[in-house]
């Protein structure tokens, strides 16, 4: 466990909301930043969220709205929940869901992890919060942090219902899944796609669901690995910031879907103004570079380096969450 991430994991607290990070809303106080607990159907599925609302809320008046959308494994408790509220204490109404088949959100078998529906929940929080009470629908932004900020950019490509886009440490979900982090497992990718292909196999004949990346981690596996991400991500996932819902395991049929997505693929049809940040010593950062050199269809875009910052750092390190605020708070400001 790297010295900067002992120096600012948390003591675990309990939050009746549920929330993991620090600086939570405990309590719901007039005048304040609330959150409230929703929940909705998309596509017959039972979605649970969060809303936020800004201090001195007046449903009579009409605020600009963001969508957060959570990363890979998260759930809205983490992260996401951490930007909405710190988005809500800006003045803006946010809304952060658990994606279908995950967290407290229905669907069945658990932990489906499609590209498509990912997608699709952004679009459905952005159906929810487009209606809530005192929203501007004009004025609607998305924030897709980690695997939700590569969805994000794939929602955004062709809903236009989005004025301003922006990710945080965007990791590209479907490129990964196929070709393995930073390229390393180009040669498992057709044993890999008769594996998927075999589980979905299984699934249709009623058979057990087969899942990915379903290990009981330990530290020392997670001290092994030579990446960042996963090394910090199993300290953030299942220590300073853990939360029950939250599980980095997939269907392993899931694979047959995601290995075929590229959140950049279409990144010409951004011609929303858009802002991508990740930090500088992130492994994941060639993720992001590529997305935005590829986001040629807009003239309104800004890559924003956090200096010293790695993936995971940016979810809670205070002076990194800060200045990714800061960002958020004149992009958002300027476009919504």
């Amino acid at each position: 466990m790297t010295t900067s991430t002992i120096a600012f994991s948390q003591s675990k607290t309990k939050n009746p909301f549920g929330l993991v990070y620090n600086g939570a809303v405990t309590e719901n106080v007039p005048g304040e930043v609330n959150i409230h607990s929703v929940d909705y159907k998309l596509n017959g599925i039972a979605i649970a969220a969060n809303v936020y609302t800004p201090a001195n809320y007046n449903a009579s008046k009409k605020y600009p709205a963001v969508v957060v959308a959570h990363p890979n494994g998260g759930v809205k408790e983490q992260v996401a929940g951490l930007y909405a509220q710190h988005l809500a204490e800006l003045g803006y109404i946010t809304i952060a869901a658990d994606a279908s088949y995950q967290g407290a959100s229905g669907g069945e078998p658990r932990n489906v992890d499609k590209s498509a529906n990912r997608i699709e929940d952004i679009r459905g929080m952005a159906d929810f919060i487009t209606q809530y009470e005192g929203v501007d629908a004009d004025r609607l932004g998305v924030l897709g942090v980690c695997g939700g900020g590569g969805y994000s950019l794939a929602a955004a490509q062709t809903d236009k219902r989005f004025k301003a886009v922006a990710t945080l440490s965007m990791f590209n979900s479907g490129v990964v899944r196929r070709n393995g982090f930073m390229s390393s497992q180009l040669e498992t990718i057709r044993e890999r796609l008769k594996q998927a292909s075999e589980a979905r196999a299984q699934e249709a004949a009623g058979g057990e669901i087969l899942y990915a990346a379903d290990l009981d981690w330990t530290d020392e596996m997670a001290d092994s690995f030579p990446y960042d991400l996963y090394r910090e991500g199993h300290y953030y996932y299942h220590r300073t910031h853990a939360h029950p819902n939250s599980t980095f395991r997939y269907t392993m049929s899931s694979l047959i879907d995601l290995m075929a997505f590229d959140a950049a693929t279409n990144m010409y049809l951004i011609d929303q103004p858009l802002l991508m940040i990740a930090g500088s010593k992130a492994d994941t950062y060639y993720m992001t570079d590529r997305a935005f050199n590829l986001a040629t269809g807009t003239n309104d875009k800004e890559l924003f380096l956090i200096p010293g910052a790695t993936h995971i750092q940016t979810y809670y390190v205070p002076q990194y969450v800060e200045q990714a605020t800061n960002k958020l708070k004149e992009f958002f400001g300027e476009n919504l």
